[in-house]
């Protein structure tokens, strides 16, 4: 209605906007961190901690504190804030938070892979997954006893499979590809269809959205291509992939493209590598 737009200013996201901002509120200060440095046991750091906004998360560990029960209990209170998010979010914030999830689904799906290819149990592998890429059709791996079931069962039908239809096949699965695989799907390629790789979708969907969310994320999203640009060129060193099949897994978004990745493409060492980086402050 004309004059009363301030009745719906922030309507959508306003909630979560008041939620990020207590988060923000709950950061740990200098201070504690001065005084975690100070602890000299976990329970100390347990006794501390309480104090904070982090309250009582480890409170119902009775028994000696380890270091993997801390990690445990912090990425369990990191997923249900998540998911809270997610499940309040309108669009486009619901897109934004799917796509911060799917790089840990890569890397989910890389493990389960890499321990199949190593005859590992999938009841061992799951556990080790991080808990912001768990997917429904994680449920089904118990019925992948190879690769290729593995492929059918859970890469097919996830929200990855749109960064590399076409680009990959149960053939790949092999050890020799298994990093192959992994870049290609942050950037793949393909003879007959355009794929757009996970980076480069985030970032034209920042871009997209422009104001800050553009200016905030382009960015990091940039440095993430060009970290990505420089591990795939140190990785291929001594292995049979082609300077032409390095080429094609750079993520095109970062600063480096295009004159910093035809280097990289060409390099041969790590010194040619380091004259690469140089070039960028």
């Amino acid at each position: 209605m004309p004059g009363y737009s301030e009745f719906y200013f922030n309507v959508d996201h306003g909630y979560l906007e008041g939620l990020v901002r207590g988060f923000k509120a709950g950061i740990l200060t200098s201070g504690d961190y001065v005084n975690l440095a100070q602890c000299e046991t976990l329970e100390d750091m347990k006794l501390h901690l309480q104090t904070t906004d982090y309250g009582n998360f480890l409170a119902n560990e009775t028994g000696p504190l380890t270091i993997s029960t801390i990690d445990e209990k912090l990425k369990e209170k990191l997923l249900t804030e998540f998911h809270y998010f997610r499940n309040h979010a309108f669009e486009p914030l619901a897109t934004f938070l799917n796509f911060i999830t799917y790089s840990y689904m890569i890397d989910n799906v890389i493990l389960l892979i890499t321990g199949t290819l190593h005859q590992r149990p999938i009841a061992e592998l799951v556990p080790k997954c991080h808990p912001l890429g768990s997917f429904e059709q994680m449920e089904a791996v118990s019925i992948a006893s190879n690769p290729t079931e593995l492929f059918n069962a859970i890469l097919v039908d996830t929200p990855l499979a749109a960064f590399f239809q076409d680009c990959l096949s149960e053939n790949d699965l092999d050890e020799m590809n298994i990093e192959i695989m992994r870049n290609k799907l942050y950037k793949a390629s393909s003879c007959n269809l355009m794929i757009i790789s996970y980076l480069e979708a985030f970032y034209k969907f920042c871009e997209n959205q422009g104001g800050t969310t553009a200016e905030i994320m382009r960015p990091i999203l940039k440095f993430e291509a060009d970290r990505r640009a420089f591990i795939i060129t140190i990785n291929s060193f001594g292995t049979e992939l082609s300077k032409e099949e390095r080429a094609k897994l750079y993520p095109t978004c970062g600063t480096l493209h295009p004159e910093g990745l035809h280097l990289l493409a060409n390099a041969d060492d790590y010194e040619q590598v380091k004259c690469v980086a140089d070039y960028y402050a």
